[in-house]
């Protein structure tokens, strides 16, 4: 499959940079600012989205409990599953270091 315009234009050097930026947010609260100011509402839904379905899989969820639940296709928890069966997985961490609060704090 050939990537689109847009996928070409936006190098690896373009992620590590916003990758650097995350890192250096200092909070929660900082960091939903930082969110709001540079996603789209549908953007910030569609991460959190993620990190709840990791989550509620972290938990021993079912895949087609979260389906439903969530209304989101079993393809998109499949490579959430996937991703948790990598014991050094950067997610695997932050589940389990309790960074998956509700209110971010955790």
């Amino acid at each position: 499959m050939m990537p689109t315009q847009q996928e070409s234009s936006v190098g690896e050097e373009a992620v590590q940079a916003i990758a650097s930026v995350f890192a250096r947010v200092g909070s929660a609260a900082e960091m939903r600012r930082f969110f709001d100011e540079i996603l789209t509402a549908a953007e910030t839904r569609d991460l959190a989205l993620r990190w709840l379905l990791l989550r509620k899989l972290r938990a021993g969820m079912p895949q087609r409990r979260i389906a439903d639940e969530l209304g989101i296709s079993l393809c998109k928890i499949t490579r959430g599953s996937k991703l948790l069966k990598n014991r050094k997985s950067v997610t695997v961490r932050m589940l389990d270091d309790g960074h998956d609060s509700e209110d971010g704090e955790g």
